[in-house]
């Protein structure tokens, strides 16, 4: 089993400043609104109902926008199912996953693939552009980076840090209309200052979802002992991505292998780390 300390002690931070965060927002409604059991009680359920409902609404979305159906079990034309599931299998029992993801497959419009879940009920999606560019050796590294996720259970601290970066843009920007004039320019200015406030926190965010995506490319070379065939993997997706538009768009595109690149200010807004990068970390 791979060790990743580095990763724990990033998620420990990450759910510590995501803690304070969340206890400045009930903060702040405690001294608004009282600080009677019934303004906790209210406060508590409706922080967890948010994040609850947008972990299941985000994986349903995330699957109907790519026009995800389930993989068959046996072999269509040219794509070999069973063989993909096969290997799922082997892997998941190498890394210790009980149960098997669900897998899906879609046309995206390009070649990709993400995962959406928790460990337990967990979905990986596999696009039918992905399984025509890549040798089957490079598509298991693909499969096993998407499993790499849901075994390290990245997905949830993701979920909470944009569900908690929403609830902090939302506080401030009615903080503000509410505490003003509450005219159209005090309005406007509020969502302003709400989407800043929401931008500061999800720059966090992003941070933790670049270094995610090192340690599930680790994981995939470890697991398939091939790292050279998952940096191969990287550069077909890459190459197969260019002047494309992917299905489903800005919904899936966290979620996916591969998220596109960009200059220095655009890569510090990315959930994706510089493909290049991933690759040198592969051969190194």
């Amino acid at each position: 089993m791979v060790g990743h300390n580095g990763l724990k002690l990033r998620m420990m931070l990450a759910g510590s400043i995501l803690f304070v965060f969340y206890a400045a927002l009930a903060g702040f409604v405690f001294l608004t609104f009282g600080t009677g059991t019934a303004v906790l009680a209210a406060v508590l359920l409706g922080s967890v109902g948010f994040v609850g409902f947008q972990y299941k609404f985000g994986k349903w979305a995330a699957l109907r926008s790519v026009g995800a159906e389930d993989m068959p079990e046996q072999a269509e034309g040219r794509y070999d199912y069973a063989r993909i599931h096969q290997s799922t299998e082997q892997l998941c029992s190498e890394m210790g996953i009980d149960t098997k993801p669900r897998l899906m497959v879609a046309e995206m419009g390009v070649p990709n693939a993400f995962a959406v879940g928790r460990k337990g009920a967990g979905t990986v999606v596999i696009s039918k552009e992905i399984m025509d560019l890549l040798e089957y050796e490079e598509l298991e590294g693909v499969l096993a980076h998407e499993l790499a996720h849901i075994n390290n259970r990245d997905v949830v601290i993701m979920v909470l840090g944009q569900s908690i970066a929403s609830m902090v843009g939302i506080v401030v920007q009615w903080a503000f209309i509410l505490g003003g004039e509450r005219n159209i320019a005090s309005y406007f200015l509020g969502m302003i200052l709400g989407t800043i406030a929401q931008m500061i926190v999800m720059l966090f965010v992003m941070a933790i979802s670049r270094y995610r995506e090192y340690v599930a490319d680790s994981d995939a070379a470890e697991y398939t002992r091939n790292p050279e065939a998952m940096a191969r993997a990287l550069e077909k997706i890459s190459s197969g991505n260019q002047n494309k538009e992917m299905k489903g768009g800005e919904t899936v595109n966290a979620l996916c292998i591969f998220g596109g690149n960009g200059g220095t200010i655009q890569q510090l807004f990315s959930t994706h780390p510089p493909t290049e990068k991933r690759i040198e970390a592969l051969r190194s």
